[in-house]
């Protein structure tokens, strides 16, 4: 490959790159692949070139952040986290983590939280936000402990705090094992509640 092809594919990379930060900051679409796709389009681009990774993606939206939101974005960012403690202090029997562009710091104002939990049975976790009053939905989350091979997991989608949520449950045999990241394909960040509050204490 010459040259002159080389910088037009990194030069396609970074326009996709970005255009599809952009999508995911003003519209809060979180699945990649969906932003990459429109990207290309809004570009006006051919659909069988050079893609980003999830990785330059999230790159760009952390510099998106960081340009176009300033002050803002640090505290919105504050805010989530605080949402994010107060539920995981009620759902601290489930050994509960936080995950995600909340615990990453690249949320945008659409960014839900998402909170992995560990039941053996996951009708306890559904008992318990009854209990506490948090209408919920029932869903199915994929995640991937090995490359290329999701799996589906029970979770629930609630508000609290005008923050969506999106709670995982897992058994509590995979406690100590994390889920693989769409961004870098690592094991995904995870913090518990004594972790988070000392994040926010440093903030």
């Amino acid at each position: 490959m010459s040259n002159s092809q080389h910088v037009k594919n990194d030069n396609r990379r970074t326009a996709v790159a970005n255009e599809a930060a952009r999508i995911i900051q003003e519209q809060g679409l979180s699945d990649f692949r969906s932003a990459k796709e429109k990207a290309v389009e809004r570009l006006g681009l051919k659909r069988n070139g050079s893609l980003p990774s999830n990785l330059e993606i999230e790159l760009a939206l952390a510099e998106r952040n960081r340009i176009f939101k300033g002050d803002t974005h640090f505290v919105q960012l504050n805010h989530l986290r605080k949402v994010a403690l107060n539920a995981m202090k009620l759902l601290t029997v489930f050994n509960v983590r936080l995950t995600g562009p909340v615990l990453s710091g690249n949320a945008t104002e659409h960014s839900r939280i998402d909170l992995h939990l560990f039941a053996d049975a996951q009708e306890s976790v559904a008992a318990t936000l009854k209990n506490i009053g948090i209408a919920y939905r029932s869903v199915q989350i994929r995640h991937s402990f090995r490359i290329h091979r999701p799996e589906q997991f029970p979770g629930y989608r609630f508000n609290l705090d005008e923050s969506e949520f999106h709670a995982t449950v897992f058994p509590e045999l995979l406690r100590r094992h994390s889920p693989l990241s769409p961004v870098d394909g690592k094991p995904m960040a995870r913090v518990a509640i004594s972790e988070l509050e000392r994040l926010l204490n440093q903030t």
